[in-house]
This record gives C-alpha cells, sequence and structure tokens, in this order.
C-alpha cells in the first residue's frame, strides 16, 4: 500500500501523540476537532504506513539508579560485514546500552550507556567492549547533566 501524504490532521494528531502518548482517543478526537471514528481511522493509518512505530514509557533514570550517563564513541579493526554484525548482536544484548548508531567519521559507532556509578562503567569497559571481537579503540564522555531529549523528529507542518 503506498504511503499518503500527511496532511495538517495527521501532522496535528503525531503533534499531540508526541506530546501525550496516553491521551484517550476521545480526548485527542476533541482537540483535532473531528469525531472519534475518522481519529481512529487516521491513526491506524498513520500506524500501518509506518509514521507511527509504537508507544513508550519514558523512565526517569536517575531515579532507577543509573546517575552516570557515557557515550561511548568505537572504532573497529575493519569496518567489514561481519565484523559489524559480531559487533551489533553482541552490543544488543548489554542492558546498559541505551542506544547504538552505526557513524560515519572517526568511529565506527557510538553509544549511549547508563550505569550506576564509575566503577559499573568501568566493569562494563573491561567485562563487555573490550571483549568483542574486532574493536581496536574505545573513547568516551561522561554526560554532565540532561539538557533536554525529544521523543520525535521535527513533524512537517
Amino acid at each position: 500500500m503506498a504511503t499518503q501524504k500527511l496532511d495538517k490532521v495527521d501532522t496535528r494528531i503525531m503533534q499531540i501523540l508526541s506530546r501525550d502518548g496516553r491521551i484517550s482517543w476521545r480526548d485527542l478526537a476533541e482537540q483535532i476537532g473531528l469525531s472519534l471514528t475518522p481519529t481512529l481511522r487516521r491513526i491506524r493509518r498513520l500506524e500501518s504506513d509506518g509514521y507511527i512505530t509504537g508507544y513508550s514509557a519514558q523512565f526517569d533514570e536517575q531515579k532507577l539508579g543509573f546517575g552516570i550517563t557515557m557515550y561511548v564513541w568505537v572504532s573497529l579493526e575493519r569496518q567489514v560485514e561481519e565484523t559489524l554484525k559480531v559487533f551489533e548482536r553482541r552490543i544488543a544484548d548489554v542492558p546498559e546500552v541505551m542506544s547504538c548508531y552505526l557513524m560515519t567519521g572517526e568511529a565506527d559507532y557510538v553509544l549511549r550507556i547508563v550505569v550506576p556509578d564509575l566503577p559499573s562503567y568501568q566493569r562494563f569497559m573491561l567485562d563487555v567492549l573490550t571483549r568483542i571481537p574486532g574493536v581496536s579503540r574505545i573513547q568516551s564522555g561522561l554526560a554532565i547533566k540532561p539538557v533536554f531529549h525529544r521523543a520525535a523528529p521535527p513533524i512537517p507542518k
């Protein structure tokens, strides 16, 4: 099925959901000025067309005991398909890794890691990263404080 062009109502739905993913469908319909049935039809289309890929809760990492956020740049010995696959499979199983991106530039990957404290990060480095075959260089930076985090990219108007 071909993806339809977004209109102003679609973008309004996505803007509202990006701020409050738990809004009731009835309240959402009221805010966009449509009845419930066409609102639900639009939401289902946005989901099936892949604009809305899921719904999730956001958590306070500090309150959960993860007081340290590190950004880690990882370089591999060689950027060949098998080495990339091995790294990605191994890192995907590590719960402290909140995100992982394949990059251009000096590092092959950038990771966002959360740990309770610096000794935990040291254990992560020694027990996880240095044991993944093909890792040749690791650089890290400590995030001092979160300034903001967006849950959604800019939505076209």
